[in-house]
């Protein structure tokens, strides 16, 4: 996998370091699950959930937003890249401190995308909502692979739910389909056809849809996907 880039300065440059880091200690991870920058599970009864929060500097924001996961991860890593010359607010004792009381890890990425570990976290936190945990583990089991770059904020979220309504569009390109026509590969397309969130999708009979302009522009938009996606859903793209 590629280094962290010191032309790119964007949260999610810092991703692909801090997967690999958390893969490490045994985690499968996923980026941009619910409201967090990336999460891993690691198998287990319930499954252990760590959380982890992307910025490019250690500042308040990147706490307060580790404070908003407590209730919904074991354990909590925030990460930012390392100040050129060492002097950030990583260096101060008193914001290492607070995240040690926190009992948030922090790791600091360096722009050749070595990771550093600068406070190992405390003991898992206690599970404060186990709704929103709860969504939040059936969205990373449900997500297939994972195609979303951890801290971007500005680009539509392949969800498993979107991942589902293209492998529906992917198999109706060329001619309608029946929901039951696509249970086998999509287990919710009764669901997604007659919800129709993205306005995909459109009645051609009784019991019959056909995909829309905007499915087909959607298609398009998400090509480099979907060969993944049909692969996954058994469908031919």
């Amino acid at each position: 996998m590629a280094a962290c880039s010191p032309e790119v300065d964007v949260e999610t440059s810092l991703y692909l370091p801090v997967k690999r880091f958390l893969e490490g200690l045994g985690y499968a991870v996923k980026g941009e699950i619910g409201p967090c920058d990336l999460v891993g599970l690691r198998d287990g009864d319930p499954s252990v959930v760590v959380i982890g929060e992307l910025k490019l500097s250690f500042n308040l924001e990147l706490i307060l937003q580790g404070v908003d996961r407590l209730s919904l991860g074991d354990e909590i890593w925030l990460a930012a890249q390392l100040s050129a010359r060492g002097k950030g607010r990583e260096s101060d004792p008193r914001y290492r401190n607070l995240c040690r009381r926190l009992g948030f890890g922090l790791l600091g990425v360096s722009r050749a995308g070595d990771v550093v570990i600068l406070v190992s976290p405390a003991a898992p936190t206690p599970r404060k909502d186990p709704r929103r945990r709860s969504r939040l583990v059936e969205e990373h089991k449900r997500r297939q692979g994972d195609p979303a770059m951890g801290g971007g904020t500005r680009k539509p979220i392949m969800t498993a739910y979107r991942q589902q309504a293209l492998a529906c569009a992917a198999a109706m390109a060329l001619e309608p389909k029946r929901p039951r026509d696509l249970k086998p590969s999509c287990p919710d397309a009764q669901k997604i056809l007659h919800r129709n969130v993205y306005g995909w999708f459109e009645r051609a009979g009784r019991g019959v849809y056909v995909l829309t302009e905007a499915g087909r522009e959607a298609l398009a938009t998400w090509q480099p996907q979907l060969p993944a996606i049909s692969e996954v859903a058994g469908i031919a793209a």
